[in-house]
């Protein structure tokens, strides 16, 4: 009811009008403005992981890994796969953002108005990043041959792109889809569900209200907690990124899914599993952090609260 009679009203002059179709195209746009720059950002991290989860014995270390990359090829070589993951993470952002609002939107106040929040974050992130992953998939599946082949299986993502779809069908370019919602959805779903709950934990123990910090103390408090979420996403959602790796990089023509994930946990055992977790920890940590998947949240509540007091 009270959702009806604020949209009735309409939006403060000059803002977006909340769970509008410009409302939900605005937090895609937000997501692709942060996700893509953010995760292209940190692909020298992204780089070594990939390659350390299928060969673990490449490298001795990371830094040890970067120098070497950076003798033999230079800056470029150290960002290496920057351009699949830009396109693809900018698409997985759009879909990320743009869908949660609008699942979270109709499961909470369509479907189940009256359904716990954290059960509606769960629903509508598991529902959002379901969709985005879809849109990811190719270009992470081109990222990943390039980034873990050496030589590299293509130098660039249309040279990739081509590969795989002349020799495999646009099918090729899914062979990891099913552990990437493996790797994916879990990870989304904590990073929605437990960011705000983390960030209010902290308020609490610093013993004041959010409203009597200013801008930038708010800003750091977000940057901790997307941190701390990020951790959580990591661990949780990390054995389904080591096969995501591995089944791009070591799939067999014509095997099943099901077949070569069997095979290849055969060969690496559960401890294969959590090759490249420390890097990941840290990519994980920045990308709540860098992202500012909260500032959907926080607009939203800024809405609320200037129609709220237009009643």
């Amino acid at each position: 009811m009270a959702a009806t009679q604020m949209q009735g009203r309409g939006p403060p002059k000059g803002s977006i009008e909340l769970f509008s179709p410009t409302y939900f195209a605005a937090c895609g746009l937000g997501g692709i403005i942060s996700c893509g720059p953010t995760h292209t950002s940190v692909t020298p991290l992204d780089l070594v992981k990939c390659r350390r989860q299928v060969d673990p014995k490449i490298y001795s270390s990371n830094f040890s890994a970067w120098r070497s990359i950076f003798a033999k090829e230079g800056l470029g070589g150290v960002f290496f796969g920057w351009a699949p993951t830009a396109v693809g993470y900018s698409f997985q952002g759009a879909g990320k953002y743009g869908f949660y609002e609008v699942f979270k939107y109709y499961y909470g106040e369509k479907l189940f108005p009256n359904a716990n929040k954290t059960v509606v974050y769960l629903g509508a992130s598991a529902s959002a990043e379901f969709l985005a992953d879809i849109a990811l998939c190719p270009f992470e599946a081109v990222k990943v041959r390039m980034q873990t082949t050496l030589p590299p299986y293509a130098n660039s993502l249309r040279e990739g792109w081509t590969k795989v779809t002349s020799k495999e069908g646009i099918g090729g370019l899914y062979k990891g889809l099913y552990p990437l919602w493996g790797r994916q959805i879990p990870y989304t779903m904590v990073k929605f569900a437990t960011f705000e709950t983390t960030v209010n934990q902290i308020y609490k123990t610093l013993g004041k209200p959010k409203e009597s910090y200013n801008s930038l103390q708010q800003t750091g408090v977000s940057f901790l907690g997307g941190y701390i979420a990020g951790i959580g996403c990591a661990v949780i959602s990390h054995p389904a990124d080591v096969m995501v790796s591995k089944l791009n990089a070591d799939r067999q023509p014509g095997e099943s899914g099901g077949k070569a994930m069997s095979r290849i946990y055969g060969n690496i055992g559960f401890r294969g599993l959590w090759n490249g977790l420390p890097v990941r920890i840290a990519m994980s940590g920045i990308y709540p952090c860098c992202d500012g998947f909260d500032a959907p949240i926080r607009w939203q509540e800024a809405q609320r609260e200037e129609l709220s007091l237009e009643m």
